[in-house]
């Protein structure tokens, strides 16, 4: 039984035989047979040998992490019949770290920007993030490359675009052409990440072409897979699938780094990544176990409300709750989100598929409802002159009226500003509110004369008192 749950992802249904003579190969010797690409050699090239030659310890680490994946995507590299040079561009975007995030929130160990992670497929969610996922991603990634190599005919090109966007190379060859200029990648106008890039990956294939010219140490690599597949049939909690192992947390999460939370869905990962050694002490100990194995599950919830309402109806702390749901202070649940929580006793059935790929948190400011207010600017009004009369911010001024923080309004143009509307004010003016549902009111008059100010027809405004520059606001709730 426990047999019939190890499978290796690449070669489904054939047995892999560990003592065959091609198995003990070096993987690297391998590598170095399918490089395709032509050479550049400049002054980036230089730059990026010389980067990696005076950093031993970091290429050592970031080449020991990348032989854990490297069989597995050379195989895929060679599936769709592409330069093995390829199979080297995690080296340039991760070091083959697979938690990796960009400060412009690129993820993973091929860094998927999100929307082009969904349009290869890659689910994002609250239970997991498929750029991620070793599998997932690499395929993804190779799919994404072979469509760029299409589009332009050329794989450093294909590469630049990879990096900067198919959008911005497209525009950087159009206007070659207009001029007259070569459109290969040396020839194009483009920005000096892009620039280095490929010359980056063209040092770590001289890396691995030849090591020792760089006083450098390539770990060894065989040429059989790292790491196995086993599937998953019921949710299982991370911490146990690890004790099943015989593995850390740790090196556990470095094979699956996609789950977002504690539990593993078998609606949604149908497998789960182990090395070689440890995947059969895993299928072992999944099929021997016969009690529960998740103590998580999904709650979707039925009304917008606090977390520690949220907390109270699921029986965790209010602190438990906020971290494994990761909800930050000040904020509202909203109706229709999903929160893991524990899983009781009497819950017998796993996530479904479902929920599993829809769920998401969405969450509300857990503040007092905003009212929308219509100024005239007067001769002198600023954005910061008018944040300072309504205490708010002026980045919140700008982006409201969609101008410059240091801008300056037209005489008579019309300002959006939303402020907290107090209970009694909110109170007075909804009850001598048109039927439109807006109100007119004296912006910083007191209660009374805010109802009276409601009452006159819709139509008409009325100078902001004390404004002394004819000044008008129109006061409305905020949608």
């Amino acid at each position: 039984m426990a047999a019939g749950l190890l499978e290796d992802n690449l070669r489904p249904g054939e047995k892999i035989d560990l003592d065959a003579p091609d198995a003990s190969a070096d993987l690297w010797v391998r590598v170095r047979g399918g490089f395709r690409l032509p050479d550049l050699d400049d002054d980036w090239v230089r730059k990026a040998e010389a980067w990696y030659s005076a950093r031993p310890d970091y290429v050592e680490r970031m080449t020991t992490r990348g032989s854990r994946y490297l069989f597995h995507i050379l195989e895929e590299v060679e599936k769709r019949g592409m330069p093995a040079e390829l199979a080297l561009l995690p080296f340039i975007e991760s070091a083959f770290v697979t938690h990796a995030v960009s400060s412009a929130k690129a993820t993973g160990m091929w860094q998927f920007m999100p929307a082009t992670g969904r349009d290869f497929d890659l689910k994002q969610n609250i239970f997991r993030d498929d750029r991620r996922d070793v599998l997932a991603s690499t395929s993804a990634a190779l799919d994404y490359l072979g469509r760029l190599y299409k589009m332009f005919g050329d794989w450093h090109l294909a590469l630049a675009a990879y990096n900067w966007g198919p959008g911005n190379v497209q525009k950087a060859v159009a206007r070659n052409q207009r001029l007259g200029l070569p459109t290969d990648y040396a020839s194009l106008k483009i920005p000096d990440e892009t620039r280095y890039y490929v010359p980056k990956l063209q040092a770590v294939k001289n890396i691995v072409l030849a090591p020792d010219r760089y006083a450098l140490a390539l770990p060894a690599v065989a040429n059989h897979p790292y790491f196995l597949s086993v599937k998953i049939e019921r949710d299982i909690d991370v911490s146990l699938a690890a004790q099943f192992a015989g593995i850390s947390l740790e090196t556990f999460q470095q094979f699956n780094p996609q789950m977002n939370k504690p539990v593993i869905l078998a609606a949604a990962t149908q497998q789960v990544l182990l090395p070689y050694d440890q995947a059969s002490a895993f299928a072992e100990n999944l099929a021997r176990h016969t009690g529960p194995m998740a103590s998580w599950t999904a709650w979707v919830v039925p009304k917008t409300m606090s977390p520690a309402d949220a907390a109270k109806r699921t029986g965790m702390p209010e602190s438990q709750l906020r971290e494994i749901n990761r909800i930050p202070p000040k904020m509202l649940v909203k109706a229709g989100s999903t929160l893991l929580v524990p899983r009781g006793e009497h819950v017998h059935a796993d996530i479904s598929e479902r929920l599993a790929d829809t769920a998401a948190l969405n969450l509300a400011p857990d503040a007092p409802p905003l009212r929308r207010l219509t100024l005239k600017a007067g001769k002198a009004d600023t954005v910061a002159g008018v944040a300072a009369r309504y205490k708010v911010r002026a980045e919140q001024v700008a982006q409201w009226n969609k101008v410059g923080s240091n801008a300056r309004f037209k005489p008579g143009q019309a300002i959006v500003v939303y402020t907290a509307a107090s209970p009694a004010r909110a109170t007075a003016a909804s009850r001598k509110a048109a039927p439109t549902r807006k109100a007119t009111a004296v912006a910083k008059a007191p209660a009374a004369k805010v109802a009276k100010a409601a009452a006159k027809p819709a139509a008409k405004t009325v100078k902001t008192a004390g404004s002394g520059k004819g000044r008008n606001v129109v006061a409305a709730a905020a949608p």
